[in-house]
């Protein structure tokens, strides 16, 4: 039996185009999916052209509408380029970045470098581009992942978690910059997930409440609902999906 509540899906993102970055795998392919089956129009961010069209074919074939756009956003002048090219757009997800996990020793400065670059400068930087002409259209969307281990210690995770945390502090104070002129900023905290590059999920899984870990869609429909209208009231805030780990 699936593990995933089925709902009844309503296009009550009718009109907006939504923008998820690292969009061609995961969570942010699940999210770019389940945008679209809301009714936005996607646009599928990613480096890989075959991938990329992949997710933007299935995005198609169940009647939605998406294209891809490809950009390196660990170089600030793609982010600028990327802002300039894409016109208007409705919902940010900024999820794309990278993990990395071991002794704290034996973290390179190239690798500490990119985690930070990838996972925060990113966010950050195409926020700052997007974010203004939200507020000049009246409002927006914008949902950044963070990830448990923003608030739970876990050997081997420094540099990463810190990463994530910044996500959460940044929501934050987006929430607070942007709040009056219409646009919400919220963060979504997974737990341990089942993805294509995760390791150990099945053992991070059992130590939730729930005694397993979750699949990309279950991500996906916090994403989708954060998006929405339902959640007209929520702003500033990092929603834990994470089987109730950081509850124990």
């Amino acid at each position: 039996m699936s593990s995933i509540v089925e709902t009844t899906t309503v296009a009550d993102l009718s009109g907006q185009n939504a923008l998820v970055t690292g969009a061609t795998s995961g969570i942010g392919k699940a999210a770019a999916l389940k945008l679209a089956e809301h009714g936005a129009t996607v646009l599928v961010h990613g480096r890989d052209v075959s991938r990329g069209a992949s997710v933007v074919d299935q995005i198609q074939q169940a009647g939605g509408h998406a294209r891809f756009v490809a950009a390196d956003l660990s170089d600030p002048a793609a982010i600028t380029q990327l802002a300039a090219e894409i016109g208007r757009i409705d919902i940010l997800v900024n999820n794309a970045g990278s993990s990395w996990f071991g002794p704290s020793s034996e973290l390179d400065t190239p690798t500490y470098d990119r985690l930070f670059d990838g996972n925060v400068r990113s966010a950050y930087l195409l926020t700052a581009a997007l974010a203004p002409g939200m507020a000049g259209n009246g409002g927006g969307v914008i949902i950044n992942l963070s990830s448990m281990v923003a608030t739970v210690g876990l050997p081997g995770a420094a540099a990463y978690s810190a990463t994530k945390a910044a996500l959460a502090a940044m929501t934050r104070s987006w929430a607070a910059e942007y709040g009056a002129s219409g646009v919400r900023v919220n963060a979504v905290a997974p737990g341990p997930v089942f993805t294509e590059g995760a390791k150990n999920t099945i053992a991070l899984g059992k130590t939730t409440p729930l005694n397993r870990g979750a699949q990309p869609e279950e991500i996906a429909e916090t994403i989708a609902f954060l998006a929405s209208p339902r959640a007209a009231y929520i702003t500033g805030a990092t929603i834990p999906v994470d089987g109730g780990r950081t509850a124990v």
